[in-house]
């Protein structure tokens, strides 16, 4: 499926902290959660947005995940772990991909916001069962294979007065 209309129904699945990484180090920006709720649709009909966020107990997270839901995101959180020496890890790699599988079925496209090239066999996948992928990420962090396994790539660098707070 590569034609865009308004009928199709549209899932967003938001990497918050590949997002937010990656504004931090290339422009010190935050993200603009609305904007990218309000472009990924493009006008289509929403069925689900989820953001997957990390709790690390930094004083403003809450409030961040608070107006997450406001704009109409579902948030997902996940504690950070810290193993014995010292090292942190937490991501969502694998449950956003379980998430995309499992709405493939009641979806048309999926919008992935994140560069991360662990996508790249979901896209795929998901392409193999006829589901549209787009995927919205900044350019100069996003792994080649991740835009080349997409049907479309937005560069959120090429607007970052719509995307970046």
């Amino acid at each position: 499926m590569t034609e865009i209309h308004p009928n199709q129904r549209v899932a967003i699945l938001a990497d918050a902290q590949n997002l937010y990484h990656t504004a931090q180090s290339l422009y010190s920006r935050n993200i603009d959660y609305s904007s990218l709720l309000q472009k990924g649709t493009a006008g289509r009909a929403l069925t689900r947005a989820i953001a997957y966020v990390i709790r690390a107990d930094s004083p403003d997270e809450g409030s961040f995940f608070d107006a997450l839901v406001d704009i109409g995101f579902e948030t997902k959180i996940k504690d950070i772990k810290t193993f014995g020496d010292g090292s942190k890890k937490a991501d969502w790699d694998l449950g956003i991909a379980l998430d995309a599988v499992s709405l493939a079925d009641h979806v048309d496209t999926v919008v992935l916001c994140s560069g991360d090239g662990d996508f790249e066999r979901l896209c795929t996948h998901l392409r193999h069962e006829g589901v549209r992928v787009e995927v919205m990420a900044f350019r100069e962090s996003t792994a080649e294979e991740l835009v080349a396994a997409a049907d479309t790539f937005i560069d959120l660098s090429e607007r970052k007065e719509t995307f970046l707070l």
